[in-house]
């Protein structure tokens, strides 16, 4: 119903007067930081440029036509006419693809603009081609020299064996004559103060200053999320020019190394593909970020800090940022800084990806197998066979992307839609789906493992296919993640090594079906709650080859420990454990992952009488000293539509506040699979969601990003579980 807005041109004006007596500066500029697209933009009737570039900032001279009072306009162009305009003058060879595929319901020829290319519509979004300024605009005025831009980066000088910093500035110098002077950088913390005598050369240019950090501090270094702390100086530079007046940039540093090894691996072809932080090999977990809203305007710090703080809180330590999206604000890095997340401007960077890495590049750029598991990084989608079934996954050096699409919860959808809309095949759920054939493979995912609803109410039907998609994406995305986990220490016929798992996708741009684990709006969907477990810092994972059953442990920890593993297995009838088995004095290696137990599935089902493939399922987990504890995972013996003696439950929840948090009591009368606690549209995420139940009572913290109350949260909630599908 809005497409026209984006077919339309539309110019923004407006009358101001000058703030300030326009004699007495030498240079008077107008900045836009953000113009989104193509535009003209005059003052007083003079144009003063052209954009085209939405991530460019412009900088437009006005000195010469300011006056007290002032007419200023940005006349714009649809970027959509004028991406066709583009491609119809470009003849020499064509650029593909034209459009994007029909279910997208997009605009064409989005390669052939600077802009944020999915506005032009992608699998996940919708098209909303934006034109506007977006972001602050600007006028300022100055004499002498002003600084543009700023920036650090630290780096480690292994010949001096000596952390520097390198500080980069861009000035405009106005006068006709070079102008001298001092620049001061300090770290109090580190006890480096430096002071540099520079020249400055009319026009605009940069200098750069390197700072060595006194070698008799001890330099604490950033560390990834759950490796170490992200420790940060502040540093404060101040420029002092003959000129007069001095500037001041208060910045923080933060240390690390950052190297990307490609090197032979003993008894495999290829070559290795992993980050080294800080001297140490570490294995990358985290998601793909995507643009976290279709209007960039309204995502403000506290919408980063949301995402980011989630990501962070589910044991990521790392995001790529996607190509596809914008340039993100400086908030989004800082945020990642304190968060101990990975992506700055120090790293190895490769030309694409997926890619070979210096493989790619021997072979001038074009692989011969871009998707070859010796070398670099891999993106895998298979929506047919089926996903717990880890012999389908490539054994590879590093997984950047892959993924399963969910539907977003009701109370996201609700409030976008209406009554008519809430059914899996209604037209709102056709029209929000942008990946072709998504809905029904959803579907048949789905089908592999679960019984698909069949409830006579239409509205709980949906409901249902909901909870569903979400326990299926769950699950799916886990079973491959902890193949790409306990992959990471051997080589299997050349195969492996795997370091580095990033599926696909962390955030949502709109309330639609999509590969996300977090919804429009930042809720948690049940594959955040699982990411929280599957890339937690101590592991046991499972997985049959050719039944039997291996259980790895996987570590991120820095030291080895001595483990007990606990191997339970229950019947599917009984919240009565069937058997356990406690093994003691299981080391599991620091930052590896080991094979710590290995059973035929047909001993195991002997020695616990009485069970079948159908009737049971297997738990287990890692306890040491000092509370340290993994969470509890679970194998699954058989399809959960073939389980038997799966009995409907009674779940209840009391709900009671403690300080600044809210505790939930949940209590069942049988065992639960995939229990989910879903309290609407407050804001807040919980301890644990989505698990599988085989204890009398279960202890669930919600931890509130808004005011709520005990009242307010027992009104809103609900409890599903597998059980409760109809």
């Amino acid at each position: 119903m809005y497409r026209w807005i984006s077919l339309d041109n539309w110019t923004y004006s407006r009358t101001f007067k000058t703030p300030f007596d326009i004699r007495k500066w030498q240079k008077v500029n107008l900045v836009f930081e953000g113009v989104d697209t193509v535009a003209q933009i005059l003052i007083n009737n003079i144009s003063l440029g052209r954009t085209d570039n939405m991530f460019n900032r412009y900088s437009f001279d006005i000195t010469s036509v300011i006056k007290e009072v002032n007419f200023v306009e940005v006349r714009f162009l649809s970027a959509v006419s004028y991406a066709a305009e583009q491609s119809r003058c470009h003849k020499a060879y064509s650029i593909p693809p034209a459009c994007p595929p029909p279910v997208q319901k997009g605009e064409c020829h989005a390669n052939f603009i600077r802009k944020e290319q999915c506005s032009f519509s992608w699998d996940w979004g919708p098209s909303f081609p934006t034109q506007g300024i977006w972001k602050d605009v600007r006028i300022e005025a100055y004499n002498y020299y002003h600084l543009i831009y700023f920036s650090l980066t630290s780096f480690f000088v292994k010949s001096a064996q000596q952390w520097s910093l390198e500080i980069e500035s861009i000035f405009d110098v106005v006068s006709s004559k070079p102008i001298a002077g001092l620049v001061t950088v300090n770290i109090p913390k580190l006890k480096t103060q430096q002071t540099f005598s520079v020249k400055l050369q009319p026009g605009e240019g940069s200098i750069v200053l390197l700072v060595n950090i006194n070698k008799s501090s001890t330099v604490e270094t950033w560390w990834p999320n759950g490796h170490g702390k992200q420790s940060g100086y502040n540093v404060t530079t101040t420029f002092i020019m003959e000129a007069g007046y001095q500037i001041e940039r208060f910045s923080k540093a933060y240390f690390r190394t950052v190297e990307l090894v490609q090197e032979p691996i003993p008894g495999s072809p290829g070559l290795s593909f992993y980050f080294r932080i800080n001297g140490r090999p570490i294995f990358i977990k985290g998601s793909n970020w995507i643009p976290a809203d279709s209007f960039q305007d309204r995502v403000t710090y506290d919408t980063l800090w949301l995402l980011l703080k989630s990501a962070a809180d589910a044991n990521m330590n790392a995001l790529r940022v996607w190509g596809g999206g914008v340039y993100e604000q400086d908030e989004f890095y800082d945020i990642c800084d304190e968060l101990g997340i990975m992506e700055d401007k120090s790293r190895p960077f490769i030309a694409s990806s997926p890619t070979n890495g210096l493989e790619s590049i021997k072979e001038g750029w074009l692989s011969q197998n871009p998707y070859d598991t010796h070398y670099g990084d891999t993106h895998f989608y298979d929506y047919s066979n089926d996903c717990w079934n880890w012999t389908v996954y490539p054994k590879t050096r590093f997984a950047s992307e892959y993924g399963f699409q969910s539907w977003p919860s009701f109370s996201t959808i609700e409030k976008v839609s209406s009554t008519e809309d809430w059914s899996y095949s209604s037209n709102f759920s056709l029209h929000r789906q942008h990946h072709e054939n998504g809905n029904d493979q959803m579907l048949q995912q789905i089908g592999h493992h679960f019984k698909l609803p069949q409830s006579t109410d239409p509205i709980k039907n949906f409901k249902d296919m909901i909870y569903l998609t979400q326990v299926m994406q769950a699950q799916c995305i886990k079973t491959e993640t902890e193949f790409y986990r306990f992959s990471q220490s051997e080589i299997i016929k050349g195969e492996g090594h795997t370091m580095g798992a990033l599926y696909w996708q962390l955030n949502d741009i709109w309330q639609a079906p999509s590969w996300a684990s977090l919804e429009y709006g930042g809720k948690w969907k049940l594959l955040h709650y699982f990411a929280q477990n599957f890339f937690a810092p101590l592991l046991p994972v499972a997985y049959e080859d050719k039944g039997v059953l291996y259980i790895y442990g996987v570590s991120d920890l820095h030291a080895d420990h001595k483990l007990t593993l606990r191997v339970v297995v229950h019947a599917w009838s009984s919240l009565e454990p069937v058997c356990t088995l406690a093994k003691d004095g299981v080391i599991v290696k620091a930052q590896s992952a080991v094979p710590i137990y290995t059973e035929s599935i047909n001993d195991l089902l002997e020695r616990c009488r009485n069970c079948t493939r159908k009737s049971c399922v297997i738990t287990f987990s890692l306890v040491g000293e000092g509370g340290l504890q993994s969470p509890t995972n679970h194998h699954f013996l058989s399809s959960l539509k073939d389980a038997v003696g799966l009995q409907k439950t009674q779940l209840s929840a009391s709900v009671s506040q403690q300080d600044d948090v809210y505790v939930f009591v949940l209590q069942t009368t049988a065992i639960a699979p995939f229990v989910s606690l879903d309290v609407g549209s407050i804001k807040g995420r919980f301890s644990d969601n989505g698990f599988l139940m085989t204890k009398k009572n279960k202890v669930v913290v919600f931890y509130p990003w808004e005011p709520t109350s005990v009242e307010e949260l027992e009104k809103s909630l609900t409890l599903t579980s597998l059980v409760d599908v109809a």
